[in-house]
């Protein structure tokens, strides 16, 4: 594991990430202006459950790509490092878009809103892509075990992402008629996450392979 320090700075990554506005968001906070508190938390639960699926996928990638040639870790490198300044150009180049509550429609049952929020995650590639490049920058080079280290933290990455969707779920049943300021709130978030990116794809693009 990482000592505690880069263990705390990982959780606090965690959190401002999950906190940031995106397609799990989006699905959260869609379903409980709908439908209220309940369908949100479906959704959440769902999106959790959806990111142990890419947990996994990666750790077995990670695992094997870290014990092959300095080549294959310099191509994941840069590729990692490119999509994560990407995103943090993105997120500070982005501005507030108008929110709407959705028309009041049926509201599906909370199974079939829990397998949408899980879809939402399984079939989005960018979560695998997330999860190549961010995670591996938290696993000691010398780790005996990388694999089980990468789901460790992926374990941790996932839970305390959960009480994050579950506040998103209930703040969008709450602020239903606040949605201006809420708006607002999103954008600042972006700008601070945009930021942390563009800190972790240049971090990432000056690590040497482990075995050097």
């Amino acid at each position: 594991m990482p000592e505690l320090p880069q263990l705390l700075l990982f959780i606090a990554a965690g959190w401002l990430l999950n906190l940031t506005p995106g397609p799990d968001v989006l699905c959260i906070v869609n379903h409980a202006l709908r439908g209220g508190v309940r369908p949100g938390v479906a959704a959440a639960l769902g999106i959790v459950s959806g990111c142990f699926v890419h947990v996994v996928a990666a750790a077995v990638g990670v695992s094997a790509l870290l014990a092959t040639s300095a080549t294959a870790f310099t191509v994941l490198k840069w590729v990692g490092a490119a999509y994560l300044v990407f995103m943090g150009v993105r997120l500070l180049r982005s501005r507030p878009s108008p929110l709407a509550v959705a028309p009041a429609l049926a509201v599906p049952s909370l199974w079939r809103v829990y397998q949408r929020g899980f879809l939402t995650n399984v079939l989005n590639p960018k979560v695998a892509l997330f999860f190549l490049a961010f995670v591996p920058q938290f696993i000691p080079p010398d780790a005996p075990h990388k694999a089980w280290t990468f789901l460790v933290l992926g374990l941790i990455f996932n839970l305390n992402s959960l009480p994050i969707n579950l506040g998103y779920a209930w703040l969008a049943a709450w602020a239903a008629r606040r949605l201006d300021a809420v708006q607002k709130a999103m954008h600042w978030l972006d700008r601070a996450a945009g930021l942390m990116f563009l800190g972790f794809g240049l971090r990432l693009a000056m690590t040497d392979h482990p075995a050097s």
